[in-house]
């Protein structure tokens, strides 16, 4: 008898773990709750909302599941994990307690002040006028200042602003008018760090890891980090600028630290350490960190791992990862994220989307929004599509995943143009 997975989330991120769990020669069943068009291709979609903790708790005991694995951050923070420990299930994630190093971004730089792991210095601010002062510290010598909100956001709740006009309206947004909700009752106000962006990844048991791959996201909506900004228009692998000695230094000052920090506090963290960091001249320093896989990075992650996830996920979730390794495929991969005209902000839904029929074999399409009406896939969110591929080089995967995007067509739809151009100047 062959091993029942059960995989929580609905978006881009969740197909591209669907796609290289299906692969696993140990798995008899995967079902995906709730899951989407693309993943329905590979697995079974469950309709279960990824919040709904004692249905998706239910199911998993009634089919027996052995390991559940979480994509999304809201069911970590809202205690699934804890509730699945609780009935004696194995799941792959984070604690509640543990989550809050993504969940709250208080919690997470007093860590990281505490045990003296790098980062930018900030200011925790509760009330209004206290904001609007730190803030003026930095715009009053013409310096640019972030101000994030404390709880989730849903990957928007960060302005970095050029001047105290942008300030105060970012301070007034999050506190006053309260667009984020509770999640703006508090604000870091930090310093701007000046670098490149790198996100690392590494798998985590509590006390061992497995280092994964660094990779770099585009946030910005339009070409040259133009424009507000998003979930993710598009990422790739092995940044140059991530040389063998800033991995050996992101390690020894951020994830090892990290990682022994969380227990000595009685959270210890298993499951996807994701630290966003800032390459500046001082080095690499922590931005944030978030508890579990990123999007689009995993779309660009996962066909970059070569053999069978699963056994590294159970020992993870299980305590003992021990001496367990992961192989890494030569060269390099982009996704470039297909989206709906008007996004961020609002756009339209319904749209048909023509020519994936029309794309190579080997290139992957991970659906973040789509649905079904009548007999056609149609858009059904702000990132519809990623378009991944693979290659030699950096230039050979850009070149192949930008013809492959050409071949395909929805009203509307827009994607940069620039993902990776950044990694081939650092190549010239």
């Amino acid at each position: 008898m062959g091993k029942k997975l059960l995989l929580i989330g609905q978006g881009g991120r969740e197909h591209a773990l669907a796609w290289k769990l299906a692969q696993s020669p140990e798995i008899e069943a995967l079902y995906v709750a709730p899951g989407n068009p693309g993943i329905a291709a590979i697995a079974e979609c469950i309709s279960i909302g990824v919040n709904e903790i004692e249905s998706l708790l239910e199911f998993a005991r009634s089919q027996r599941i052995d390991l559940t694995v979480v994509g999304p951050e809201a069911p970590l923070m809202e205690g699934i994990v804890d509730r699945f420990r609780e009935a004696g299930l194995k799941i792959f994630g984070p604690t509640t307690a543990a989550s809050r190093l993504e969940g709250s971004k208080v919690f997470a730089k007093n860590l990281l002040k505490k045990y003296g792991i790098p980062t930018a210095d900030y200011t925790v601010c509760e009330r209004l006028d206290m904001a609007y002062a730190s803030a003026r510290t930095y715009t009053e010598q013409g310096k640019a200042v972030v101000i994030k909100a404390d709880g989730l956001a849903a990957g928007k709740g960060v302005t970095v602003a050029a001047n105290w006009e942008e300030a105060s309206q970012a301070i007034d947004s999050m506190m006053k008018d309260k667009s984020f909700g509770q999640a703006g009752e508090r604000l870091l106000v930090e310093e701007c760090l000046l670098g490149e962006e790198v996100s690392f990844f590494a798998i985590c048991d509590g006390k061992d890891y497995i280092s994964l791959l660094a990779a770099q996201d585009h946030k910005r909506v339009f070409d040259n980090d133009q424009g507000p900004n998003t979930g993710g228009m598009g990422a790739y692998v092995n940044p140059p600028v991530f040389d063998q000695e800033l991995q050996r230094q992101v390690i020894k000052n951020i994830i090892e630290p990290v990682i022994k920090a969380m227990a000595e506090e009685g959270c210890p963290y298993q499951g996807v350490l994701y630290a966003g960091l800032m390459i500046t001249a001082e080095g690499p320093k922590v931005l944030e960190f978030n508890a579990r896989f990123g999007d689009p990075e995993t779309q660009v992650l996962m066909p970059m791992i070569k053999g069978d996830i699963l056994p590294v996920l159970e020992a993870a979730a299980s305590g003992k990862l021990g001496e367990l390794q992961l192989e890494i495929e030569e060269g390099s991969c982009v996704a470039v994220i297909l989206a709906s005209a008007g996004y961020p902000g609002d756009y339209e839904k319904g749209k048909i989307i023509k020519g994936l029929d029309r794309l190579e074999p080997d290139t992957l399409v991970f659906h973040a929004g789509t649905s079904r009406k009548d007999e056609n896939l149609v858009t059904a969110g702000g990132r519809v599509l990623a378009v991944v591929c693979r290659g030699q080089d950096m230039r050979a995967a850009r070149d192949k995943v930008y013809q492959e995007v050409k071949k395909i067509e929805f009203d509307g739809m827009h994607y940069r143009q620039d993902i990776g151009i950044k990694a081939m100047q650092h190549e010239v």
